[in-house]
């Protein structure tokens, strides 16, 4: 958890009369600075340990998940369609970046949202959730499963895009519904797997994913980040709340 160990506590009165002296204001000056300066050391020292995990897991999983690469590839082809889906995302700070997806719904699958929309399975809107959607291919559903289909997004982790752990990237119109609070969760740089992502994935409501990687946010670490991949596995493979 990212503390407050260089906040200053509340002044009393006492600290105001040690004040009075030019010497004592300097003092007091030269000790916030010193603060000030710690703490943006140790931010830029998370910032750096976080990214080098990123690159160094997303170019061995890019080599290591090659073969499966050109497997998946030939499946989709054989389906009929493009291979890949790029899609626009909002990142850390509302910044935008195409990102990158194995294909696994039909052609037209945006359009065809609008006339499913009445059946979604997540209450507030915000997001869109259909355990058995229509528009997904027959490959597409093997894809979905085992979270196969978000594999390309290492890329994106290796472009500097996301990272490896934080929340899942929104699409604009998801964030055009946001309110202030929801909003906290573009704080950071999105991430392929998240805190949700280990709990239940898809039957998380919206409420719910935003509880968490706010949560996340507020706690996160370069051990929380290790904690989360390694039990992202057995999530993946289990396939509980995918779809």
């Amino acid at each position: 958890m990212i503390t407050s160990t260089f906040a200053p506590r509340p002044a009393s009165l006492s600290d105001y009369a040690a004040l009075a002296s030019p010497w004592a204001r300097s003092r007091r000056r030269l000790r916030c600075r010193c603060r000030q300066l710690a703490w943006r050391w140790f931010l830029r020292r998370s910032e750096a340990t976080k990214r080098a995990l990123d690159i160094v897991g997303s170019a061995v999983a890019l080599l290591a998940l090659a073969p499966l690469f050109v497997v998946v590839a030939a499946l989709i082809k054989l389906d009929g369609g493009p291979v890949f889906f790029r899609q626009t995302r909002v990142g850390r700070h509302g910044r935008t970046f195409r990102m990158f997806k194995f294909r696994s719904m039909c052609r037209n699958a945006e359009q065809k949202l609008r006339d499913l929309l009445a059946q979604n399975q997540h209450a507030t809107g915000v997001t869109f959730k259909l355990k058995h959607d229509p528009r997904i291919t027959r490959v597409g559903r093997w894809l979905r499963k085992y979270s196969v289909d978000e594999f390309p997004q290492f890329y994106n982790v290796l472009r500097g895009d996301m990272s490896l752990v934080g929340p899942r990237p929104p699409v604009p119109s998801e964030v055009e519904k946001y309110s202030l609070a929801d909003r906290r969760r573009l704080a950071v740089k999105p991430g392929l797997t998240c805190l949700w992502q280990i709990s239940g994935r898809a039957e998380i409501d919206f409420p719910g994913q935003v509880r968490l990687d706010v949560s996340y946010i507020e706690h996160q670490s370069f051990t929380e980040d290790v904690r989360i991949l390694i039990k992202t596995v057995p999530a993946v493979i289990s396939a509980a709340g995918a779809y």
